[in-house]
């Protein structure tokens, strides 16, 4: 096998490799990738046909990489929709990505009854993004209980949404957001947040004068 081949072999790899993710930006970067590799190969060795092929599929990938770059900051992508703490489908969406939620905050127990509690879910028009559940502390300060993004949406900020671009917290009265303990990964010192006693904390600005 020469150097061109292995060439080729790398390029189909990691087209499938690509069809394995299970975040949207991820698997289009790899793919878009794989297929410039291919279209290098495919031109080489004179494969015209393929080469067509993973020129389409290169539009195709640039095309949704651009519309998903130019709203991955926009505030008008995501929504934040409060719910009762006993709604039965947040209970339903706590369930089935439970074993994705335990990967990532191991500490995570959520007790519906307890006073001062909210729920949260951020959806992109009707699909579910993820799920933000909290507690007030003294001072107006939100605790975060849980911050869960479903897999698909990790690449395209919808913390940023939820902690710097709505007014969630603000409108609620809290003058502050502290990160969940435990959490594992956590992401927010690319938010603003500043870390504090094992967590993370954000300063809220004030309320604008009505």
């Amino acid at each position: 096998m020469n150097w061109l081949e292995l060439v080729g072999w790398a390029g189909s790899a990691l087209l499938v490799w690509s069809l394995l993710q299970t975040r949207i930006l991820r698997l289009r970067a790899l793919n878009l990738l794989g297929c410039l590799i291919l279209i290098g190969y495919n031109a080489a060795v004179a494969v015209w046909p393929m080469v067509g092929l993973n020129v389409v599929l290169t539009v195709i990938n640039l095309w949704y990489l651009r519309k998903l770059l130019a709203t991955r900051h926009d505030e008008q992508t995501y929504q934040a929709v409060e719910v009762g703490v006993d709604d039965r489908f947040l209970a339903h969406t706590l369930r089935v990505h439970s074993a994705d939620i335990s990967r990532f905050n191991p500490d995570f127990r959520w007790e519906s009854h307890a006073a001062e509690r909210s729920a949260f879910l951020v959806l992109k028009a009707d699909e579910v993004v993820g799920v933000v559940l909290s507690h007030a502390e003294p001072g107006g300060i939100a605790q975060i209980d849980l911050d869960y993004v479903t897999p698909r949406f990790r690449d395209l900020t919808p913390g940023e949404f939820v902690y710097r671009r709505s007014s969630l917290f603000t409108d609620r009265g809290f003058r502050r957001v502290v990160s969940p303990p435990g959490m594992v990964a956590p992401y927010y010192h690319r938010l603003g947040f500043r870390p504090e006693d094992g967590t993370y904390v954000l300063d809220l600005p004030a309320p604008a004068p009505a």
